[in-house]
């Protein structure tokens, strides 16, 4: 009869507290949206931002955004996932491999503005590259790196060691089982990485502001990668900072909502097509 009780009252504290994060989360869209969205419109999604009159619109930091995503992703995606097949099916039990987990995961939890200092040493000062959009690209991949690796490694070290002894049994080297069975496997471990990484580009502002730079010079359909650009999460913050503009607040508030709809947005795009694709790839229906 304890037993009972115990169990039905770890079952609702379960239920409280997933249902208490549920309404948390859509208090804060409710909040972000409905402050922002009566502000949204045609023009100011396409328009140009405006440096002192009202009416601004943010098609130049929309294009920078998915542009400085886009790089960001191609430089992490490749050498994190690289990095986490090795360490997960390469690299052998020893000190040296554990020196690197440890300095992997620190730098998981470094904040994202001294990735931001490191780009503006390094690329802005050190290579006077200036602030520029490869710039801003490559720090923001440097600050996804951590993340790609070790969600790539514990993806990979989920999936059952019959799959990996059953391929070998038919007669698979190591890399045909890591391509044609480890990885379809983990498939959906790697689509969660990329998308916490591809939001976390989405919405980075730190590292972008010692990188990218604070300015728009270019316009949508400019992939020149040495010039400077703001993106929308910067463009959100330079108006709550010391916008001049008299609808400021506005801006800022429109440019939120659009932010949070283009990450649960991009969420959608990525995780529909990657389990699609995983159950193709592990031929199941």
């Amino acid at each position: 009869m304890v037993r009972r009780y115990t169990d039905r009252l770890a079952t609702a504290c379960l239920w409280f507290a997933g249902l208490l994060i549920i309404g948390i989360l859509a208090w804060l869209l409710w909040r972000i949206m409905s402050a922002g969205l009566p502000h949204v419109s045609w023009h100011f999604l396409t328009g140009q931002p405006s440096a002192m009159t009202a009416g601004g619109g943010v098609a130049p930091e929309l294009f920078n955004s998915f542009y400085v995503l886009v790089l960001s992703v191609l430089i992490a995606a490749p050498l994190g996932i690289g990095a986490g097949i090795f360490l997960a099916e390469y690299a052998r039990p020893s000190r040296g491999t554990d020196l690197i987990r440890l300095s992997v995961e620190s730098l998981a939890s470094v904040p994202s503005i001294v990735f931001g200092l490191f780009g503006m040493l390094v690329f802005v000062q050190l290579l006077h590259l200036r602030f520029t959009i490869i710039g801003g690209s490559i720090s923001l991949a440097l600050l996804n790196l951590p993340v790609l690796v070790r969600v790539t490694e514990e993806s990979l070290r989920t999936v059952p060691q019959a799959h990996r002894d059953g391929s070998y049994a038919l007669g698979s080297t190591k890399w045909q089982t890591i391509r044609k069975v480890l990885l379809p496997s983990a498939l959906p471990g790697l689509i969660t990485g990329i998308t916490l990484v591809a939001g976390r580009a989405l919405g980075e502002t730190a590292v972008l502001v010692f990188t990218a730079g604070m300015s728009v010079s270019r316009y949508p359909g400019d992939f020149n990668l040495f010039a400077s650009g703001e993106t929308l999460s910067v463009h959100l913050y330079a108006m709550l900072a010391d916008g001049l503009v008299p609808d400021a607040q506005q801006i800022a508030a429109a440019s939120g909502a659009v932010l949070v709809f283009v990450v649960l947005i991009f969420n959608l795009l990525v995780a529909i097509p990657g389990r699609i694709l995983q159950r193709k790839l592990t031929g199941k229906d």
